[in-house]
């Protein structure tokens, strides 16, 4: 070797050193790190850790004392808050490490019988659980806004559309209740997933279970959950339930998105004036008021749906049991349903707040020649083919299009072109009259579902129903997952 050689190969290794200096430490660390992101997880961790010591020692796995002890310590932690916690690779760490601070290595058996892999399982279906919550009441308050505002406007006429364009006379209630029951849907879907989401895996450990005599039924019972997750491989691997939650909130962003779009296309025809505080001016133009808010409910769809992209990339193709990708896919739940409660919350203020114009509706409800649809089901129920009704109507909408002229008068030379008789022979003009005005249009449409007055009372009716049901369920599942924990501080008193 040359001392050339020699010399370069000493730089090789001077810089390697340099090189390892360079990346040992903390950026590795801190890119593990969740500490900060599990701020929204503390209170959970807390309430998990309560629940778990606890049963320990009912199944004398740790005693009383040492029991006691930890439950105190957590309490003082509880008290200190998530910012006060020393530094660690999570929130469980962090939690566990002042524990033993305060109560010295026997603090460590808190975590007998336990992994984090079931332990942070744990923690998040018991904070989505409670954002689960949040968000249902949500979807509950919009659908009695849309309910009330069908009642009081169950004979507002308002211009209806499709492709955007003049298609038939509707009322207010009508659209308000075609709203009520999308989203009464997304409440389902959400009590669909919250189902499935109150299921506890904790004393799953690490993914095979522990050889140590444990309840987990008893840890379920504390934390209110309604079941425990049989396989332990499933309770601490499987994220489906985050992914089932996300692509419901994200189904309700899209239900939201519709209903702002509309509100917005209604404020810009003055059919609606939305309060101000909902809307805003320009900062140059004094004169505008922005429709703000919806453009932003519009906007959450987006946001949503990726965040369940976003997800089923992150979950798709992982091994069993525990990956550190799963550290990666709850940032996109939590982001999601904060933002589409939000959201909902927003929307229902909205609509609740907005001042309809029930003369700029009833004059544009008429547009278009948008009874048509009724006059031609006027001609079908006096016998003329539905078809053959179809193209007279057709046919006299363009002919007074053109020529500027009276649609009766062309309603008239249709009909006798196509039938060879005269228009009064299957329609007096009475009849014809009310078939062209748009309030006696809607009236005439009462079947199950449909615009006319009574038909959106019956509707009401089941409306009001079906909101009360899934209140008092909503009511009865919260009022478990309450109860649990006041059980569970009611015990914890016995041992601190």
């Amino acid at each position: 070797m040359t001392g050339d050689e020699a010399t370069n190969g000493e730089l090789d290794a001077d810089e390697s050193v340099v090189r390892r200096d360079r990346f040992s430490g903390g950026p590795a660390r801190d890119f593990l790190s969740s500490l900060a992101a599990d701020a929204r997880i503390f209170a959970a961790d807390i309430a998990v850790d309560r629940a778990h010591v606890v049963m320990l020692a009912e199944c004398d796995v740790v005693d009383d004392a040492t029991a006691g002890a930890i439950l105190a310590a957590l309490e003082e932690i509880e008290t200190a808050g998530h910012d006060a916690l020393p530094d660690g690779e999570d929130v469980h760490e962090a939690i566990e490490t002042a524990v033993v601070d305060r109560v010295g290595p026997d603090g460590g058996r808190m975590h007998t019988a336990r992994s984090r892999n079931d332990e942070v399982a744990t923690c998040i279906r018991y904070r989505l659980r409670e954002d689960v919550f949040d968000a249902i009441e949500a979807t509950l308050a919009l659908r009695e806004v849309l309910a009330e505002i069908a009642e009081a406007h169950a004979e507002t006429i308002m211009p209806g559309y499709t492709h955007l364009q003049p298609a038939q006379p509707t009322t207010v209630a009508q659209w308000a209740l075609s709203y009520e029951s999308t989203v009464a849907r997304d409440t389902a879907r959400l009590f669909d997933a919250l189902g499935r989401l109150d299921a506890s895996p904790l004393g799953a450990a690490a993914f095979a279970g522990t050889p140590f005599e444990i309840d987990r039924e008893r840890t379920a019972e504390l934390l209110g959950f309604s079941s425990v997750l049989s396989n332990a491989t499933d309770a601490v691997a499987s994220r489906d339930v985050l992914l089932e939650t996300t692509g419901a909130l994200s189904t309700l962003a899209t239900t939201l998105s519709g209903f702002a779009e509309d509100l917005i296309v209604f404020a810009n025809r003055g059919f609606v004036d939305l309060d101000d505080d909902y809307a805003s001016t320009s900062s140059i133009m004094p004169q505008k008021k922005n429709p703000d808010t919806l453009e932003l409910v519009r906007a959450v769809a987006g946001d949503a749906a990726a965040s369940v992209q976003g997800l089923t990339t992150t979950l798709k193709g992982l091994p069993r049991a525990y990956n550190r990708d799963l550290q990666r896919a709850t940032p996109h739940v939590w982001a999601t349903v904060d933002a589409v409660t939000q959201a909902t919350e927003v929307a229902a203020g909205a609509v609740a707040t907005a001042d309809w114009n029930e003369d700029s509706l009833a004059g544009a409800a008429g547009e278009g020649f948008s009874t048509a649809t009724g006059v031609a089901d006027l001609l079908a129920m006096a016998g003329v083919p539905f078809r053959t009704a179809h193209e007279i109507v057709a046919e006299a909408a363009t002919a007074a299009e053109v020529d500027d002229g009276s649609i009766r008068e062309a309603l008239a030379d249709a009909a006798e072109a196509h039938l060879e008789e005269s228009l009064e022979e299957f329609v007096d003009a009475e009849a014809l009259d009310a078939a062209l005005d748009p309030a006696s249009n809607v009236a005439s449409r009462d079947s199950a579902g449909g615009p006319a007055p009574d038909a959106v009372r019956d509707q009401l009716a089941a409306v009001g129903s079906s909101i009360e049901a899934d209140r008092e369920t909503h009511a009865d599942r919260v009022c478990v997952v309450e109860s649990a924990a006041e059980r569970r501080l009611e015990v914890v008193s016995t041992y601190v």
